[in-house]
């Protein structure tokens, strides 16, 4: 057994701050929101920041670590089949980032949380509250994400309850994903089919310093469309 360095500190805090954030949206949304007096305010703010966070994770996933990278863990569909099935006769290959389903789900939760935060940001609650982009489209075209922004969110429950479901179906083989969240380390049995080649990536600076000022770039750029939205 290995304990290899998985998920780099960037990953860990968006990830860990996006339960966060999608939990205080629905709490606000699907509760009184006690104790905000404008539970709605409440979930925009962290509509803003979602949307921050995500174009952080979009552009770290093309920027970042390895196992950070869409090319890292997004495989054809026929791959995807070959997993499932390994899986089914429980002889599933060993992955340090995400295996080919896991990954597949990833970019479905992440378009999905994209659209939800983007969509939002053309409502109205016809009262108090008006998103900052509401005066840029019809009242149509808001009505229509306003169906699609609550149809969405719906689905983002299942996503939500079937990435649970596979955590504990993991755990029960003895793979600690969420420790591995936490602490960035995983442990491996053997040699992962994902294991990145020897040497640096092309793009990639492994110097931890290097790594953090890039990560630190990328934050800032993605700061400054929540920063306009905060105060628009």
């Amino acid at each position: 057994m290995t304990r290899l360095m998985v998920w780099d500190i960037p990953v860990r805090l968006f990830h860990w701050s996006l339960v966060a954030l999608v939990g205080l949206s629905f709490y606000t949304m699907k509760t009184e929101g006690a104790p905000f007096v404008f539970p709605i305010e409440i979930h925009a703010r962290a509509g803003y920041l979602l949307a921050g966070i995500l174009l952080f994770r979009w552009l770290w996933g093309l920027l970042g670590s390895p196992h950070a990278r869409f090319t890292s863990f997004l495989y054809p569909p026929g791959r995807m089949i070959d997993y499932g099935r390994c899986l089914l006769r429980g002889r599933a290959p060993h992955y340090a980032g995400h295996n080919p389903l896991g990954g597949a789900m990833v970019l479905v939760m992440l378009v999905s949380l994209t659209f939800q935060a983007a969509s939002g940001l053309f409502l109205t609650d016809d009262i108090f509250f008006d998103a900052p982009l509401h005066g840029w489209a019809s009242n149509e075209v808001v009505k229509t994400l306003a169906s699609l922004h609550s149809l969405n969110a719906d689905l983002l429950v299942v996503l939500i309850a079937a990435h649970l479901m596979a955590l504990l179906f993991h755990r029960l083989k003895g793979e600690r994903l969420v420790s591995a969240m936490i602490t960035g380390r995983k442990a491996v049995d053997g040699r992962p089919e994902d294991e990145p080649a020897e040497g640096p990536k092309p793009g990639f600076r492994n110097d931890r310093g290097a790594s953090l000022s890039l990560a630190l770039v990328v934050l800032a750029l993605s700061s400054l469309p929540v920063i306009w939205l905060w105060n628009a």
